[in-house]
């Protein structure tokens, strides 16, 4: 249960309607993040005009190691609204899921490719507190990535540190994402 409820349909305004009918043509449902955001319009806008942005402009990296980095921020912070969202959003990339069970022994899991292994530990490094980064792994990820990839999945994993923070903080859980069952999630 949200820590402060979402917005229902029936109070919002016409922007926070129309954002919802937007939510769930894309997703199947009013996302609860964005329910409980609506609290505040301009901060919603933001949101979504950043999110959207980040989403256009994320495309040098390849998805398998930009999805498995922002998902491993989510199960390092344990906010099971990020994991349920982040796994759906894998599995419409076409990626494979059933390996994420795996994450946590991601050092030695053979589902993991050497590549994705330095890309894990560098979102463990960068959500510990304090930060754990080294420039040895900074070195070795840009030599691989190059300059625009390695920027690229720092500013990714640290958008997601910044998601995950958010929904983890105001209580928000899975929504039903995983199991395909978002579209029978009520409605705000």
């Amino acid at each position: 249960m949200p820590r402060i409820p979402g917005v229902p349909t029936s109070e919002a305004n016409l922007l926070t309607r129309l954002t919802y009918r937007f939510s769930r043509r894309r997703y199947g449902a009013v996302l609860d993040p964005l329910a409980v955001v609506a609290h505040h319009q301009g901060l919603m806008m933001a949101t979504g005009l950043s999110e959207m942005a980040v989403e256009k402009a994320a495309k040098a990296l390849p998805a398998n190691l930009r999805e498995l980095a922002v998902y491993r921020v989510a199960t390092k912070i344990g906010c099971s609204w990020c994991v349920d969202f982040g796994t759906m959003l894998q599995r419409n990339e076409g990626l494979d899921v059933d390996r994420l069970k795996e994450i946590d022994d991601y050092q030695t899991s053979e589902k993991y490719s050497e590549m994705e292994r330095l890309v894990i530990a560098y979102a463990d490094a960068m959500t510990e507190q304090p930060m754990q980064v080294t420039d040895e792994q900074v070195a070795e990820l840009d030599r691989r990535l190059g300059h625009k990839g390695m920027v690229e999945l720092t500013y990714m994993i640290a958008v997601e540190n910044q998601r995950t923070r958010i929904n983890h903080a105001l209580g928000l859980t899975a929504q039903g994402f995983t199991s395909g069952e978002a579209c029978r999630v009520p409605m705000p």
